[in-house]
């Protein structure tokens, strides 16, 4: 088996899982285990790229055509 060591962890954190473990009746490293266990069975879910969220974000806001693109355009500055 392998081994993980972490370091640096808080104490309230700490607290936490020694309270979790207790409430389980089982070592603090074995909720640490069940913990990480559940962490990577558990799958996730691909999260929608940028374009497409800013997409279904404004698809109430009454656009009925695209967008022109601005390739080969100068832009110009906003003035103040």
């Amino acid at each position: 088996m392998a081994q993980v060591v972490v370091r640096n962890i808080e104490e309230d954190v700490k607290a936490g899982l020694k309270a979790r473990a207790s409430e389980h009746g089982w070592s603090m490293e074995e909720e640490v285990r069940q913990i990480l266990r559940r962490a990577v069975r558990t799958p996730t879910q691909a999260r929608p790229k940028l374009g497409s969220r800013i997409a279904a974000r404004f698809a109430d806001a009454g656009l009925a055509e695209p967008l022109p693109e601005l390739r080969g355009q100068r832009i110009v500055p906003m003035g103040f």
